[in-house]
């Protein structure tokens, strides 16, 4: 998954659980800027940072990577 499509799927999990940017970036424990550039794709995360986001976002990892999606 490029990382343009990995970033907008991670914000429209973070906007459906109605959090901010900052907000995500606390409960993660990271910068606001690093979660800003994982949505703008400017930065490729590593696995345990998605699973990370999909814990904090009470996703499913598969769900917030598209794995089964075609």
């Amino acid at each position: 998954m490029g990382n343009n499509r990995l970033g907008n799927r991670i914000r429209s999990f973070r906007k459906l659980k109605g959090y901010t940017q900052q907000t995500l970036a606390d409960k993660m424990g990271v910068s606001l800027s690093f979660v800003g550039s994982l949505e703008r794709g400017t930065r490729t995360p590593t696995e345990p940072v998605l699973r990370k986001i999909a814990s904090t976002l009470q996703v499913d990892y598969e769900e917030l990577c598209a794995i089964n999606s075609k």
